[in-house]
């Protein structure tokens, strides 16, 4: 475990619930998608997430608000815009309000190359 890890608080969730949704899953195998945002810490730096048999190392997991998020930021999630990433995140969570203060955790991650 790095120093970085030592710093953050307990995981929420396992590794294998990082990403899920199908067109999610595509987008990290085509490299699309090289981020994904939660409400809980689902990784540590350095941990291996395996999709379809091809292995992301985890590196870097940081908190953002909501509101700090960047149409840079929107893109490393596979959108073009930040307006058209919280369309998605409110169509897969009906009810939820999009808070600009909300934290939620960044997990950055690229391709194992073997």
């Amino acid at each position: 475990m790095t120093e970085q890890n030592n710093a953050l608080p307990p995981k929420t969730c396992e590794i294998e619930r990082l990403v899920t949704m199908e067109d999610d899953v595509n987008k990290v195998l085509e490299g699309k998608k090289t981020a994904t945002r939660r409400n809980g810490r689902y990784a540590d730096v350095g941990e291996i997430m395996e999709l379809k048999g091809q292995k992301f190392v985890v590196d870097n997991v940081y908190s953002q608000s909501l509101g700090e998020l960047t149409d840079a930021d929107a893109h490393r999630e596979g959108f073009e815009t930040v307006e058209e990433y919280k369309q998605a995140i409110l169509s897969y969570h009906p009810g939820m309000p999009w808070l600009p203060q909300m934290r939620v955790w960044v997990h950055e991650f690229s391709p194992v190359e073997e």
